[in-house]
C-alpha cells in the first residue's frame, strides 16, 4: 500500500511504532523494520552513549528505515541530534515541537523531521518550519496526550497543512488504518498495540496486567506529574489521585530521580534545567516537577522491573480491545490484510499518488 509516508521514508507499509521510553529498544525497532513498518527508537531513558549502541545495533540487524525519538527540550538535545546525523539514521522524531533551528540542522544533514502535535496550530508552526511530516495524536492515546479526539483533531490539521500526517491515538488494526486513510492521513502511528507482541521486551506480568484491562481500567489522570496523563489505573496512580502520602511520595519520588540520574547519566544542574523547561508555561507546583521529572522511574518500574504494584503504565484506550499477543511481522501483516481487506469492502482500491497517476482524457464535449 503505498501513500506519502511510505514514499517519504522508503518503508513498505504506512504504519509506525512510535518511541516508547523503556520499551522501544532495539530488539521492537529492528522487529518492526523488518516487517516493512517504520521502528523508533526511544532515546529520552537512555544516555548518549547508550543511543549510539542502540542506533548501531539496529543498523547490524537490518538496513531498513528506522527513526529515534527526542525530546526537543532536553538539554543534551544537540549532541543526541549529533548522534543521529553521525550514524545516519533516517527519521528524528519529537515529542515536543523542535525549534525552527533544530529542523533546519536536521534537514541540512539529511535527516527526516517527525514532530508529535496535539493540537492544529503546533502542526502549522512546525510545518511552516519545514517539518517533513507530522504524527498527530488524539486524546485516546497513552502517555502524555491531549483532550481532542483523534477523529475531530485528524481532518483538522490533515485540512492545515501539506505535509504527510500521520494518525496515532486510538489505533490498532486494519480497520482504524483504513479509517485514518479515508480522514486523508498518510498512516498511522500505534504504541501500545506494538507495546503487546511477543517482540516486545516488557514483562510478561505487566503484559497480562494489559491485556485484562477494560475501558474502565484506562484513565486520564494529572496527578502523577500536572500534565493529562492517560494510563493504566494502578494502585500508585490511585493513591497519587487520592492525595494520600503525599509526603512519603514525595520521598519516593527523590530517591526515583536519583536512580534515573544515575541511569541516564544527567547531572542535577541538567535535571533541574528539565524541570524548569517542564514547568515553563505550565501551572505546575514544583512537587509535580519533582515528579514529572521522575516519571522515567516510575515507568521503568513497571515496563523493565515488572513492578506492576509500583510502577505506572502509559496506555492507549485500545488497550481495552487487545487481546493477543502477535509478533511484529504478524501483527504489521495482519493490519495491512484487514485494511486492504476493508477498503476492498467499501470499493476502494489502493491507488499511488495522485501525481503518479496517469490522467485520462476526456472525450470530446464531456
Amino acid at each position: 500500500m503505498r501513500t506519502a509516508l511510505t514514499d517519504l521514508v522508503g518503508v513498505r507499509h504506512p504504519i509506525v511504532q512510535t518511541g516508547m521510553g523503556w520499551v522501544a529498544g532495539p530488539r521492537l525497532v529492528t522487529a518492526t523494520a523488518r516487517a516493512g513498518a517504520l521502528g523508533i527508537l526511544a532515546s529520552a531513558t537512555m544516555t548518549p552513549e547508550q543511543l549510539r549502541s542502540a542506533v548501531r545495533e539496529v543498523r547490524s540487524r537490518t538496513d531498513a528505515p528506522f527513526g529515534v525519538n527526542l525530546r526537543a527540550d532536553a538539554g543534551d538535545a544537540r549532541e543526541r541530534v549529533r548522534i543521529i546525523v553521525e550514524e545516519g539514521v533516517r527519521v528524528a522524531s519529537f515529542a515536543l515541537a523542535p525549534s525552527r533551528e533544530l529542523i533546519a540542522e536536521l534537514k541540512e544533514a539529511g535527516v527526516l523531521v517527525v514532530p508529535s502535535v496535539g493540537a492544529r496550530r503546533h502542526a502549522e508552526k512546525v510545518a511552516a518550519w519545514g517539518a517533513d511530516a507530522v504524527i498527530v495524536q488524539g486524546g485516546e492515546g497513552g502517555g502524555h496526550t491531549g483532550e481532542v479526539a483523534t477523529t475531530v483533531l485528524l481532518p483538522q490539521v490533515v485540512d492545515a497543512v501539506d505535509i504527510p500526517v500521520v494518525a496515532a491515538g486510538g489505533f490498532h488494526d486494519g480497520r482504524g488504518l483504513a479509517a485514518a486513510l479515508a480522514y486523508g492521513a498518510a498512516g498511522v502511528a500505534m504504541g501500545t498495540r506494538f507495546l503487546l507482541t511477543s517482540d516486545s521486551t516488557v514483562p510478561d506480568a505487566v503484559k497480562a496486567r494489559y491485556l485484562a484491562a477494560t475501558a474502565k481500567d484506562i484513565t486520564l489522570t494529572r496527578a502523577v506529574d500536572g500534565l493529562p496523563h492517560r494510563m493504566l489505573r494502578t494502585e500508585t496512580v490511585a493513591e497519587l489521585e487520592g492525595g494520600t502520602g503525599r509526603l512519603r511520595s514525595l520521598y519516593g519520588a527523590v530517591r526515583r530521580a536519583s536512580r534515573f540520574r544515575r541511569l541516564s547519566g544527567l547531572s542535577w544542574p541538567d535535571m533541574v534545567r528539565d524541570g524548569l523547561a517542564m514547568r515553563h508555561g505550565k501551572e505546575l507546583s514544583w512537587s509535580q516537577v519533582l515528579l514529572a521529572a521522575n516519571t522515567p522511574m516510575l515507568l521503568r518500574a513497571a515496563m523493565v522491573e515488572g513492578r506492576t504494584d509500583l510502577g505506572i503504565m502509559a496506555s492507549g484506550q485500545v488497550a481495552a480491545l487487545i487481546e493477543d499477543l502477535p509478533s511484529v511481522a504478524g501483527l504489521v501483516e495482519r493490519v495491512m490484510a484487514d485494511a486492504e481487506g476493508t477498503c476492498a469492502a467499501l470499493g476502494v482500491m489502493s491507488r499511488p499518488p495522485l501525481e503518479a497517476r496517469a490522467t485520462p482524457s476526456s472525450p470530446s464535449g464531456d
